[in-house]
């Protein structure tokens, strides 16, 4: 084979490979593209619970009404285990006492993957708390936080107790009466009932707490995607009091 002939035939095959990368770079991008449309695209497991702020704040307040007259609905569990292994997208985030006689969950007779819920005694936000609640809200896209508190906290009793004897509690106790002590300090300078008002005032504290949290609470409170409620759950009656809105 002469030279020329050589040449011509390198010349001709290098284009040819670059086209082949090409081809394939662009059908790897294709492929790329379509599966994050795919998920973008991809029906929540749970439709119903796509909802605006002020709907969701309303079916928590329907489910509460059902659970306090005893007429809660009969949940699928079974067909709703099977909706949620893909993934979730409740309609309300709570965050409420760990109190054994407080369970969200039943007291707005919710389903699975209806609420998401974070538990600790005396219902007040930390960082850990702060962070799972930015996941509710940016990746579950959660449209309603809700801070429940509840009658004769034990949380804030000892807290006040604390206060008023100045002797702290015993093991890691302390870091509850840390994060409770400035709702509790306001209520014992306004007197009366101080419990009562101490429960009231660490909800409303908390509301507050999270409708600032920057960078993705407060923006998504300002954008209108989110609300933030509070609430005083009734052990005698099951109702919960709705105590801030907005």
């Amino acid at each position: 084979m002469c030279d020329k002939c050589s040449e011509a035939l390198q010349g001709n095959a290098g284009p040819s490979r670059r086209s082949a990368m090409l081809f394939g770079a662009a059908a790897f991008g294709l492929a790329l593209a379509g599966n994050a449309f795919a998920k973008e695209t991809k029906a929540p497991p749970k439709p119903q619970n796509v909802l605006s702020p002020d709907a969701s704040l309303k079916r928590l307040t329907e489910g509460n009404a059902r659970y306090v007259d005893g007429v809660s609905r009969r949940h699928d569990f079974k067909h709703e285990r099977e909706a949620l292994v893909g993934g979730q997208n409740p309609f309300a985030a709570v965050l409420s006492c760990a109190d054994s006689r407080i369970a969200p969950e039943y007291a707005f007779d919710t389903g699975r993957g209806d609420l998401f819920v974070c538990r600790v005694a005396g219902n007040f936000a930390g960082t850990e708390t702060i962070a799972s609640m930015e996941y509710a809200v940016a990746v579950l896209n959660t449209p309603l936080i809700l801070v429940l508190g509840h009658d004769a906290c034990g949380a804030i009793d000892a807290t006040l107790k604390a206060i008023k004897d100045n002797k702290p509690p015993p093991g890691h106790i302390p870091s509850l009466v840390d994060a409770i002590t400035p709702a509790a300090k306001a209520a014992m300078q306004q007197g009366g009932d101080v419990l009562d008002k101490a429960i009231r005032q660490n909800v409303i504290d908390n509301i507050a707490k999270l409708k600032s949290a920057a960078p993705i609470l407060n923006a998504a409170v300002e954008q209108g995607k989110l609300k933030v409620v509070g609430g005083i759950y009734r052990l005698t009656t099951g109702t919960v009091d709705l105590i801030a809105q907005g």
